[in-house]
């Protein structure tokens, strides 16, 4: 090669490390996705054959809907074992030393696991957006159908709450869509503050310029008990049909510019879209934890063998790993309850991670 500094000094060492760190990684995988599959299909086969008319074809059906959202989910993982194997092997053969000797600092040693991850990464993301939503959003229908023929979607929503100023619109059924919409079973809950002081029921409302046109009203005043004929009124001005009609998004099922639309008509209809947002940002980061596994991993590769400490490094690689996937859950929580900001909850971890990452291998290195 040339005198100018490379990052791989060495494109046949590179591709060796990257193709013993996936080989391994795919296997970790492979074992993992066969024994999970295994026990949630014990667990669910059940119920899917208790569903008069199913049968085997039904479970492998159901095997094929889980298979894509196990192996997303359990990815990160098999990279980190598979990091832990490749520098554990690298690390007893000597390999590393020797790497160290010709002049590789730590980071050159991890380069080609970087390159490999990051090419995870960008498949992962791929794959959860052609397979793992579509297959989310099959499967979720079919567990809320309780594994019988899901019905066919009729546009009709139920049991729905809009917010108006200070007070609460519920409307029992929602048909049709724009200024076609149509309330059935309405009750205008009239507030002061937190207490309601009135409910205002109809059986009918149509949307107008003006807002929602309530037919034969009728007013109930909570503070004597008395009710009130009070024809045809007018209320939820300033209400469009979208906040009616918008269904409830599931950010798992959605893609990612699917996602982006969606929050983007549930803010202008005034819903409230935090917990969406914190999915919209842990699309993009939970593919590029793939990135985090090697340098998590890589106190494992780094300390002489012989010292009879490589077991404990390797547990401790292990231990950051899983303290990773344990901040990041907690990171959702906190971001779905609204008291983590949506960049905050889905990023946090990953930075944070990254920063202790580089520390530790810093410190194995010297």
């Amino acid at each position: 090669m040339s005198g100018a500094p490379s990052f791989f000094p060495s494109r046949t060492l590179g591709w060796y490390v990257a193709r013993m760190f996936l080989i391994r990684s795919l296997v970790i995988l492979l074992l993992l996705v066969l024994v999970l599959q295994t026990l949630d299909l014990l667990g669910e086969s059940s119920k899917i054959l208790a569903v008069p008319g199913n049968g085997d074809a039904q479970v492998w059906y159901y095997a094929s809907l889980r298979f894509p959202q196990i192996v997303a989910r359990f990815m990160p993982f098999s990279l980190l074992l598979g990091t832990l194997v490749t520098l554990v092997t690298l690390n007893q053969n000597s390999e590393i030393i020797t790497m160290k000797a010709g002049g590789m600092s730590a980071h050159q040693i991890l380069a080609p696991l970087f390159v490999a991850s990051l090419f995870v990464a960008g498949a992962a993301f791929v794959f959860n957006e052609r397979v793992v939503t579509r297959s989310t959003a099959t499967l979720s229908a079919w567990q809320k159908a309780e594994y019988a023929a899901v019905p066919i979607d009729s546009g009709v929503r139920s049991n729905v709450w809009v917010r108006s100023d200070d007070a609460l619109i519920h409307a029992a059924r929602v048909r049709g869509r724009g200024s076609l919409a149509t309330l059935e079973g309405v009750e205008v809950f009239e507030r002061t503050g937190s207490a309601i002081t009135s409910i205002v029921r109809a059986d009918v409302a149509t949307y107008g310029s003006d807002g929602w046109n309530l037919a034969n009203a009728r007013r109930f005043v909570a503070a004597d008990g008395t009710v009130t004929r009070l024809g045809n009124v007018t209320a939820g001005r300033g209400v469009p049909p979208d906040r009616f009609t918008l269904a409830n998004v599931d950010g798992d099922s959605t893609s990612f510019w699917a996602l982006r639309s969606a929050i983007d008509e549930l803010r202008t209809a005034g819903r409230p879209t935090q917990s969406l947002e914190v999915d919209f940002w842990h699309k993009l980061a939970a593919p590029l934890s793939a990135l985090l596994m090697p340098l998590l991993g890589a106190v494992a590769g780094f300390g002489l063998a012989r010292s009879g400490q490589l077991l404990v490094r390797a547990v401790i690689g292990m231990g950051l790993g899983f303290a990773y996937f344990v901040a990041d859950n907690f990171g959702l929580a906190m971001g779905n309850f609204g008291a983590y900001p949506p960049l905050l909850a889905a990023w946090g971890p990953f930075l944070l991670f990254l920063l202790i990452g580089e520390l530790v291998l810093i410190r194995s290195e010297e």
